[in-house]
């Protein structure tokens, strides 16, 4: 009897451990879970590469936190991915959708089958400068321009092409060969901050939150931001893309995907503190000032579901492919590449 009893007990606890196991979960997984329990999944299980730990890709972050995804019929797992495999993943399919800049055009020419679906939000880059540099943002005297030294994230990277679009516009040339200015990488842009407060780089072209920061701490000075200062002002720099194999064999799972961020993005704009805090409390993106942090959501604004299309995001496209044409980074025309990569999704 005793053995019984004690079989009975063993069971139960074994049942409760469980269920207390999939509690425990821990962080974003288990709010997901929860917020999905009760929600059949049209589209089963889809891998998205997001987490880079840039705050500007929030949308899918609370997208996945606030149970948009499990809205749209997708039971959402957010990977981390570097560059190479999330292009080769969007031209083979096994990742259909992701949010990412002008970086990838170049991919896109040279035959990753992928497509531009719709806009994300204005600039997550600035050109800042010591506090006491007298270097003006713009100037009609390119040669004051000349012999810049100037620090980026890599060479051919977003960072360098933002630096390489202003100097084109202010008459200097950004290629290489031509020395008038000279192109260092740092991988950590901490890193690069410091070589600009040493004097060892003129200018940091430098990703959000990094360039308030340093203007917040006083030792630097922002030259251009590109979510408000020409010639970026007015344009999305970052975008989100699909798989055309996907796109082509399952369009309404594209259309989830697209519709779930669209949705986390109007929320954002609505609960800009709340979504901070559900950043920083999932470890999605090193928020240190949550006032800062704040001010750069506002000034991504967002595309809605409201907004969509009211946008000129094709016009984005092509403005971007003529000046990374421009700076050698695009070889063929820049509206037949545009027509060819930009399908809006209906």
């Amino acid at each position: 009897m005793r053995k019984k009893v004690l079989s009975i007990f063993l069971a139960a606890a074994l049942f409760a451990a469980s269920l207390t196991g999939c509690g425990n979960s821990g962080g974003s997984t288990q709010s997901a879970t929860s917020a999905a329990s009760e929600t059949e999944y049209k589209f089963g299980k889809i891998d998205i590469p997001a987490l880079d730990g840039s705050l500007c890709g929030a949308p899918i972050y609370i997208a996945y936190e606030k149970g948009f995804f499990a809205e749209e019929g997708i039971d959402a797992n957010l990977t981390a991915a570097d560059f190479e495999t999330r292009k080769i993943g969007l031209n083979n399919g096994n990742v259909p959708f992701v949010n990412g800049d002008f970086q990838f055009f170049s991919s896109a020419e040279q035959g990753i089958d992928m497509k531009v679906i719709g806009g994300m939000h204005y600039g997550c880059i600035k050109l800042v400068v010591r506090n006491d540099s007298d270097l003006p943002a713009s100037t009609t005297d390119p040669s004051s321009l000349k012999g810049l030294k100037i620090g980026v994230d890599e060479v051919g990277g977003t960072t360098f092409q933002v630096a390489s679009v202003w100097l084109e516009e202010n008459g200097v040339s950004a290629k290489q060969e031509k020395g008038e200015v000279t192109f260092l990488p740092y991988s950590d842009g901490n890193l690069e901050l410091e070589a600009l407060y040493n004097g060892d780089i003129d200018v940091a072209a430098i990703w959000d939150p990094l360039g308030d920061i340093a203007e917040a701490s006083g030792k630097a000075k922002v030259l251009v931001d590109i979510s408000k200062d020409e010639p970026f002002a007015g344009r999305y720099c970052c975008f989100y893309y699909a798989s055309t194999k996907v796109l082509n064999e399952n369009p309404e799972e594209i259309k989830a995907l697209y519709n779930a961020v669209l949705k986390a993005q109007k929320w954002i704009n609505e609960n800009p503190e709340e979504a901070l805090d559900i950043i920083v409390k999932g470890n999605y993106s090193e928020v240190e000032d949550k006032e800062i942090a704040k001010t750069l959501i506002a000034d991504y604004e967002y595309e809605t579901p409201e907004t969509s299309g009211s946008h000129d995001v094709k016009g984005d496209v092509l403005y971007f492919a003529e000046e990374l044409k421009n700076i050698g980074y695009l070889e063929g025309n820049p509206q037949e590449f545009t027509d060819k990569l930009y399908q809006e999704v209906k």
